[in-house]
């Protein structure tokens, strides 16, 4: 018996385009190609609409609790209400449209909810409020607090890429904020010695660490080699024309990045920690440095940069791994069950 479609709305307290966004835009356009009502509340408009690639996904924006909840006054008909980060989780609970909505969360970071003030106010509230978790990766779960069930976001298959396209460049996306660990992409870099084979370092994302970083790079001496490109909304071009990426964060949820990059078949060069084991460290001899050990990562750069058919090899590995295990379609299916659960059966939902 088929399962009927369920209305779904997700809830981001957030008025930018990062890692959770780009997560919840993705699941909203596979749930919405799988035949459910989907919309989504908060995240950049644009950037929104675009990862949305067409499909039909109601969009509202909202960058403050209060306009979440002022929002989901539209969608007290919904059978699911899923929130992504605390700020949604208290709009979630709270609001009084959706009181008799069950709400799911997804849990992206590795920390227990309410490590600030306020959150350890609004924690417990949050907690008797839920009727499910989803944690990103086996490494959130067992860091959150609460049991939940594991599903790993999943990305867009992408076309092979043809050897000739790929340039002698090392790629960094990602935020520059200290948790990312920009400064040991660079150090890495600058310790491999690529610089002088004709490699360059280009860093695409933004924060409070650019100029500081882009001090590094010159301290090191390959300041003329790399390129501080900003927020760029081209990162799958950007992963296509690359040689290898480079990882660095040690706490990474999961690390959608990465995942891209898989998809790509672009060699992933990471820290050996937080998701990053549940990724790129499944391939058979994946290039995965041990956390502060910045000159094995080197080493581990180096290699794969010097041997062009080990690249080829690492990248299609990764490849093959992203298209068995990290598709929008199982994400979809393993966020199903979690939802069908909540509702109190497979066939169910909540009558209008």
């Amino acid at each position: 018996m088929s399962r009927r479609p369920l209305r779904i709305v997700h809830c981001i307290s957030s008025a930018a385009f990062a890692g959770v966004e780009r997560h919840v835009a993705l699941l909203a356009a596979g749930q919405a190609a799988a035949g459910h009502p989907v919309a989504v509340i908060g995240g950049e408009g644009r950037a929104m609409h675009a990862a949305f690639g067409g499909r039909n996904v109601l969009h509202r924006e909202a960058s403050s609790v209060t306009e979440v909840i002022r929002e989901l006054a539209a969608f007290r008909h919904s059978d699911i209400v899923h929130a992504h980060m605390t700020a949604a989780e208290v709009a979630a609970t709270v609001a009084p449209a959706v009181r008799s909505r069950p709400v799911v969360a997804t849990r992206h970071f590795a920390q227990r909810r309410g490590m600030s003030r306020s959150g350890r106010l609004v924690a417990p509230v949050v907690a008797r409020r839920l009727a499910a978790q989803i944690a990103i990766s086996g490494y959130v779960a067992q860091a959150i607090d609460g049991p939940s069930t594991v599903v790993h976001p999943g990305v867009l298959d992408a076309p092979p890429v043809a050897p000739e396209d790929r340039r002698r460049t090392v790629l960094v996306v990602q935020r520059l904020e200290r948790e990312k660990r920009t400064e040991d992409a660079i150090e890495v870099f600058a310790s491999s010695g690529l610089a002088d084979q004709g490699w360059r370092l280009t860093i695409a994302g933004d924060g409070s660490q650019r100029r500081d970083l882009a001090d590094l790079a010159r301290r090191r001496g390959v300041g003329p080699v790399t390129d501080f490109l900003g927020h760029r909304r081209d990162v799958p071009a950007l992963m296509r024309s690359a040689g290898l990426l480079l990882a660095p964060c040690d706490i990474e949820g999961l690390g959608l990045t990465v995942l891209e990059a898989m998809a790509e078949g672009l060699p992933v060069v990471a820290c050996a920690a937080g998701g990053h084991l549940e990724t790129a460290g499944v391939a058979p001899g994946s290039a995965l440095y041990p956390a502060g050990d910045l000159s094995r990562g080197a080493g581990l750069l180096c290699g794969l940069a010097a041997d062009e058919q080990q690249r080829r090899r690492y990248g299609q590995a990764l490849r093959d791994i992203q298209r068995r295990r990290f598709t929008v379609e199982a994400q979809v299916a393993g966020t199903d069950a979690v939802y069908r659960s909540a509702l109190g059966g497979d066939t169910g939902g909540v009558p209008a």
